[in-house]
């Protein structure tokens, strides 16, 4: 029995070529193709199909309508599978579309879709309750995640970051002696060295390079 498939996309002549691509294809069947969120919403509700296949950005907002479509989807109609098209590697858009669990999910780059046969495993897979994720995006978030591993924060110790932490917290040195029972003397020391292995710039201020390693702390560990 052939995949049944919805098509969402607002160009049309990229729509159509969707269509005519998949149609091509006897394990596959378009029942239904649409040019904005709503009309997606309502061929889903008369078609139910097996896989919609969308792009991320589609009237009325041009945002995130891709994802948006594939969210009520995983609470209204987990069954049906979602394959996102994007024009470039966004990430967020990827975990976003993966956050609800990545049963039936596949996110690509439509650079991809002039080949039947990535396209097609893709909807095969999210039909299938798989799941497919671009290697380019994949490359992307590995990247990331090397970046971060690499932070200049790694540089500290365990106790160094410790006193960070309170740092951008508020604590004033006292404090900080204090609240890890250290000298005023350890405390000043311990700073010294974090400002140093942060490669801060040398002629500012030490109040401005303590503000720069606060800085540097909440961004790299709540980003």
């Amino acid at each position: 029995m052939a995949i049944r498939l919805v098509v969402a996309e607002d160009s049309y002549l990229i729509r159509e070529g969707l269509v005519a691509l998949l149609d091509g294809d006897s394990d596959l069947e378009v029942v239904a193709a649409a040019a904005t969120l709503p009309e997606l919403q309502e061929a889903v509700s008369d078609h139910a199909p097996d896989v919609v296949l969308t792009d991320i950005r589609m009237p009325p907002t041009g945002t995130d309508e891709g994802i948006r479509a594939a969210e009520e989807l995983a609470s209204a109609a987990p069954q049906i599978g979602v394959v996102v098209l994007s024009h470039h590697v966004e990430p967020e858009y990827a975990l976003r579309l993966f956050d609800g669990g990545a049963q039936g999910r596949a996110y690509l780059l439509k650079e991809r879709v002039g080949d039947l046969r990535q396209l097609k495993h893709a909807v095969t897979e999210a039909a299938a309750g798989g799941s497919v994720l671009d290697p380019q995006v994949i490359d992307v978030l590995v990247t990331a995640r090397r970046h971060r591993a690499t932070s200049r924060l790694e540089r500290l110790t365990a106790r160094e970051t410790e006193i960070l932490e309170l740092v951008a917290r508020g604590g004033s040195n006292r404090a900080i002696a204090t609240t890890l029972s250290l000298s005023d003397r350890a405390v000043e020391k311990h700073i010294t060295s974090i400002l140093t292995k942060l490669d801060l710039p040398a002629e500012d201020s030490a109040v401005h390079r303590r503000v720069r390693a606060v800085l540097l702390y909440l961004s790299e560990t709540n980003g």
